[in-house]
């Protein structure tokens, strides 16, 4: 079951591109010119989105132990199951906002709203980035930004049970979200026009609904 989700949090990553541009486009930009001869290094690109999925994965590793211990209770209630059923719903929700058909999963932004405002002034301090540990540590808070799109992805984590697999399960998913991010640092303006097209959103979101609905379609064979 878990090569499965790994398979399907990295496409979800990369499909989930058409929200990335547009979330943290500003973001990416900013960070690519925030450089003390304004000019965007892919090194430093690097190092922010290796920042990024470092807190990612910590995110996951944190998540995937919770879920480890609640799972303790499954002789009593089928927690493992619903678990994955959740984390099944949370992807059919992500994959309707994709698709701009619906909105439901911001409601998840809100959680990580208060972390992130304390949390921003830092990243403020660090710029201009001067060298690449600088670039990481930039990306490590980045990586706390409020995204429902993170977050929908955080409950997969938890429904894996075990902070390992829960960490290389928001790992591979920030793997997914690398090449329209580093595109973006390089091609901002043409990737966010493409992005932008409702028939590309539709098409991204309708697949990543699909994974959702084979993740229930799953649990209810097994």
């Amino acid at each position: 079951m878990l090569e499965f989700s790994l398979i399907s949090v990295f496409l979800v990553g990369l499909l989930g591109g058409v929200h990335c541009v547009g979330m943290c486009g500003g973001i990416v930009t900013a960070l690519s010119f925030a450089t003390p001869n304004n000019k965007p290094s892919l090194a430093m690109l690097l190092g922010y989105n290796f920042g990024r999925i470092l807190s990612y994965a910590i995110a996951g590793g944190i998540a995937g132990a919770i879920g480890a211990s609640s799972l303790l209770l499954n002789d009593f209630m089928p927690i493992s199951r619903g678990l994955y059923a959740f984390a099944s719903v949370m992807m059919i929700l992500l994959g309707l906002y994709l698709a701009g058909l619906s909105r439901a999963v911001l409601v998840l932004e809100r959680v990580g709203g208060h972390i992130w405002q304390r949390l921003q002034p830092l990243m403020k301090r660090l710029l201009p980035v001067r060298n690449a540990p600088q670039a990481v540590l930039v990306g490590m808070i980045w990586g706390w930004l409020p995204c429902g799109l993170v977050y929908s992805i955080l409950i997969s984590a938890l429904a894996t049970g075990s902070a390992a697999q829960g960490a290389l399960v928001m790992a591979i998913f920030g793997m997914g979200t690398l090449p329209n991010l580093l595109a973006m640092g390089m091609l901002a303006k043409h990737l966010q026009a493409f992005t932008r097209r409702p028939a590309v959103r539709l098409l991204a979101g309708l697949l990543v609904v699909t994974f959702g609905v084979l993740g229930l379609a799953r649990l209810l064979l097994n």
